[in-house]
């Protein structure tokens, strides 16, 4: 007796189809796993064995064979569980031979023959809608897996239930989608007091999607704004929302198919590997900026991180994606992250001359600024040296505009960019970003002599020509004058020097 069943490999987000195959020959009673799968793979016999056991079946006292093909490609996980028992059960007649017909399955069973839950339902669950198939998945997945919108479902809890239901003895309903979350409450701009200059930094990142770094002494704050940035961005669009949704539910991140419409915020510790910012490990897990896709990476103690670890990124920054190499496959990720980083003038923490001034300046904050690398300073369009706040600014009222007001600019802006081409200002390149930015004479020459004077490299100017289109967009004009230009380079990394040269 032959049977077989279709189910998926994960290679990051996108699902490659697996045709699991069992067959009962003559010989010694034994069951063998073959199609290169790994150690929780090679553990689904035992699962399966007691699962039936569970059930009051025992497995047939005859040779079982189950491939996994094509044998070539690598099986990670223990979501074949439900597919191999199925197969098995309808090569034993239990199942009707042509009930499988049209399906994909993904579960883990447990011993006494309950389907748990596994991570991936999503991506799974749209890549069988791809191939034409419905998805048998796991009762608590079901909600998650309801989100891929015309797919067929069934969730089931168990394998009797399963069994009863293609026998028809008890039809299992389709799954409705897990509810739409607010995400979490977002603190308000009202709350930082002073840092206004800071503040409009913020809030032109918002609106162009661009890289932002804070610098400044202790309690200035820059973790403070950092945190109130996803209240200024504009909710996920249905397209992000199933791009990010995708990489959580492989991350195994997604909470009783609940998905939210809140941009991603991600602040890992400084104590991070360069596997756990960018992906790998021995599965080739997303990483936190993988995690961040569509939303903001927070990077707090940005010299704290290790060198490898930060330049890892420097990558995923300018393509948008990440690459995770292994001997045998190539895993992409999509990257597309808004960088936030925050950090303090040196290593004492204070810098230069004031307050707490360091005894070791101006070599000690040379020193500490150096554990960044010039290549990913570069690709950060926003640097903003944030003062220490002083007990005046404390005492002042609140302010009168706060995250609403701000969030409603950098959504017209948004809107502005939306209309010209559907892409974000920090994205746009080439003759693109040549169109977008219609320079006029002024702006033009003001721009060249900071290039000319060494203030600029070549990405700099691209990235100028960004910030100050958002500048403008900000504003409302169509065109990017001079005084948007002139903005732009001050929070460039351009010497003072450069400038001023420019700027005369």
């Amino acid at each position: 007796m032959a049977a077989g069943v279709v189910t998926l490999a994960f290679r990051g987000v996108e699902a490659v189809r697996v045709d699991v195959q069992v067959q009962f020959t003559s010989g010694e009673p034994a069951f063998f796993l073959v199609g290169l799968g790994d150690k929780a793979v090679s553990e689904s016999r035992e699962r399966v064995r007691a699962a039936f056991a569970g059930m009051g079946l025992a497995l047939p006292a005859r040779r079982i064979i189950a491939n996994l093909a094509p044998a070539d490609l690598p099986k990670e996980g223990s979501h074949y569980d439900l597919p191999i028992a199925l197969a098995i059960m309808a090569a034993m007649g239990i199942i009707p031979p042509d009930a499988l017909e049209g399906w994909a399955a993904v579960g883990e069973l447990s011993l006494d023959g309950r389907i748990t839950p596994v991570a991936g339902v999503l991506p799974a669950a749209v890549s069988a809608g791809g191939l034409g198939l419905g998805l048998i998945c796991p009762e608590a997945s079901g909600p998650e897996a309801a989100w891929a919108g015309d797919t067929r479902v069934i969730a089931a809890p168990s394998l009797i239930a399963l069994v009863n239901h293609f026998r028809g003895t008890q039809i299992l309903s389709p799954p409705k989608p897990g509810p739409m979350l607010d995400g979490e409450r977002v603190p308000d701009l009202k709350e930082v007091k002073g840092q206004e200059n800071a503040k409009r930094a913020l809030e032109i990142a918002a609106a162009g999607g661009h890289n932002l770094l804070f610098v400044g002494p202790p309690g200035s704050g820059k973790s403070m704004m950092a945190q109130r940035l996803p209240g200024i961005l504009p909710p996920l669009t249905a397209e992000e929302l199933l791009e990010t949704s995708m990489i959580h539910s492989v991350a195994g991140l997604i909470a009783k198919g609940s998905l939210t419409r809140a941009r991603p915020f991600r602040s890992p510790h400084h104590s991070a590997s360069m596997a756990a910012l960018t992906g790998g490990g021995l599965k080739a897990k997303p990483g936190e900026v993988s995690l961040a896709h569509n939303g903001v990476l927070f990077l707090d103690e940005l010299p704290e991180f290790g060198a490898q670890a930060l330049d890892s990124l420097r990558q995923p920054l300018e393509t948008g994606e990440v690459i995770v190499a292994r001997a045998n496959a190539h895993v992409r990720y999509p990257a597309r992250v808004q960088l936030v980083a925050a950090m303090n003038p040196c290593k004492c923490g204070h810098g230069g001359p004031g307050r707490g001034a360091c005894g070791r300046a101006p070599r000690c904050q040379l020193d500490y600024g150096m554990k960044v690398s010039g290549p990913l300073m570069d690709r950060i369009d926003l640097q903003v040296e944030v003062p220490p706040v002083t007990a005046a600014d404390l005492a002042l009222p609140p302010p009168v505009e706060g995250t609403a007001e701000a969030a409603a600019r950098v959504a017209q802006a948004r809107a502005v960019q939306a209309e010209r081409g559907d892409v974000l200002n920090a994205q746009a390149d080439g003759e693109f970003l040549d169109r977008a930015c219609d320079l006029d004479g002024p702006a033009r020459t003001l721009l060249s002599r900071a290039a000319e004077a060494g203030g600029l490299t070549a990405r700099g100017w691209t990235r100028t020509l960004r910030l100050a289109r958002t500048i403008a967009d900000l504003e409302g004009s169509g065109s990017v004058r001079r005084v948007h230009v002139a903005e732009a380079l001050i929070y460039r990394r351009v010497s003072a020097g450069a400038t001023a040269s420019a700027l005369a």
